[in-house]
């Protein structure tokens, strides 16, 4: 199987402030592992060009325009208590989303089976008119409109195993059909939303609350509904919004997993992807502030995609 990684330089540029845990290093250890497996099955591209009408799917334009406004010329500027941008800010956003359209393209037009996204900043937490918890555009939820939009797909599934809960995603997404948003994640935690009984307007949201202590068979038996979700609703495309730290060692939560276990994940949801969609999925960085832990763990991920 060919994967990608889409990924470019510009994300270094997208300076948080000294301290803050995201960070420009995540990034950076990913890529310096990844570039260590020589495959000629694993392949690299950067992100094109394209329409900015995408962001407006997700994104209300007054908050665009707010967005585009806030960049600074020099220094940083705070769209809320920990999400920060700097004048490269204005590329790396852009280059997040353009990662996950290039993708989709690729895996589309088979020029490879599936792809993952290593870039910054993160995206689950943008909502549709705020930015939150370190991300600004909703990089995910432009990349499910973009193939609902360019490629007329009828049903998308978002799975989202950062222990965070995407917010952002379940917001733009609540009323709609086509997309299906699957969360496991830390509860109650931050950011408070994911409760089991947010459903969505048509029943297209499924919250797999996670208690913390959770360790590696209580979460991955947890995935057991998931999976159940997914035969139900028959997506034709997976988009994963891959979140890290639910690793034991990460700083900005409680879960319990190890790095191998993101091996089993991937393994598990790629098996259903191909029943389900021809394998069709692509992966974008989301959250992970330990820089072993997120190096090691992306590591497992990507092996798991090559072998799929």
């Amino acid at each position: 199987m060919k994967t990608c990684i889409l990924t470019t330089d510009t994300y270094l540029n997208h300076n948080t402030g000294h301290g803050h845990p995201e960070r420009a290093d995540r990034v950076t250890v990913v890529i310096d592992h990844l570039k260590k497996i020589k495959s000629k099955n694993l392949i690299w591209k950067k992100p094109t060009k394209f329409d900015l009408k995408y962001l407006e799917y997700a994104h209300d334009k007054n908050y665009l325009d707010n967005v585009k406004d806030s960049f600074p010329k020099q220094g940083l500027n705070f769209l809320d208590g920990d999400t920060i941008v700097s004048p490269g800010s204005k590329d790396a956003t852009k280059d997040a989303v353009g990662s996950i359209l290039t993708a989709i393209d690729g895996v589309i037009k088979k020029d490879f089976n599936n792809a993952f996204c290593a870039v910054r900043p993160p995206g689950h937490h943008a909502e549709k008119q705020k930015a939150m918890g370190f991300c600004v555009y909703n990089n995910v939820a432009v990349g499910a409109y973009y193939l609902l939009e360019k490629y007329k797909l009828k049903k998308v599934a978002i799975i989202d195993f950062d222990v965070h809960h995407g917010n952002g995603t379940q917001d733009i997404f609540y009323d709609n059909e086509k997309v299906l948003y699957i969360s496991s994640h830390q509860y109650p935690y931050y950011p408070g939303s994911g409760a089991a009984n947010e459903k969505g307007n048509k029943d297209n949201v499924l919250n797999v609350p996670l208690s913390a202590g959770t360790q590696t068979h209580e979460f991955l038996n947890a995935y057991e509904s998931i999976f159940k979700k997914l035969k139900t609703f028959k997506p034709e495309f997976i988009l994963l919004s891959a979140g890290f730290d639910a690793h034991k060692d990460d700083p900005l939560a409680q879960i319990n997993l190890e790095s191998k276990d993101y091996y089993t994940l991937t393994k598990r949801i790629l098996s259903i992807a191909k029943e389900l969609c021809g394998g069709k999925v692509v992966s974008i960085l989301e959250g992970g502030y330990d820089l072993n832990a997120l190096k090691e763990s992306v590591d497992f991920h990507i092996r798991s995609m090559m072998e799929s």
